[in-house]
């Protein structure tokens, strides 16, 4: 039961990762706003409540999202930044992953600190 319970939770993620895309393909407004739910964040917190009925974890879990969500910022912010100014796609992402890695490491080390 266990592994039908976790291809299920892979299909719903890749689901919703393909569905964005799909219909950014067509409107990319609300393919954007399809991507920026907090759908996998809620479904990883009813997943986690599921197998360990700890609300406790849960408001940490959700703090430490929020911390964690402030670094994934740098993406939206450089990406867009490099490829107007001309870098080709690849660079651009890379160097803005980079930016963004950088970014997590400092978010990691506020969140490992507000849960003190």
């Amino acid at each position: 039961m266990a592994w039908l319970q976790l291809a299920f939770r892979l299909l719903l993620s890749g689901g919703l990762i393909v569905g964005a895309s799909e219909i950014a393909k067509k409107n990319d407004v609300f393919g954007a706003f399809l991507a920026s739910l907090p759908l996998i964040s809620i479904f990883a917190m009813i997943w986690l409540y599921n197998d360990t009925g700890d609300t406790e974890q849960i408001a940490i879990f959700s703090k430490d999202i929020f911390w964690l969500v402030i670094p994934s910022l740098v993406l939206f912010l450089t990406l867009p930044f490099f490829l107007q100014r001309g870098v080709d796609f690849w660079p651009a992402l890379g160097m803005s992953i980079f930016l963004t890695l950088l970014a997590y490491a400092f978010g990691l080390k506020v969140a490992s600190g507000s849960t003190s």
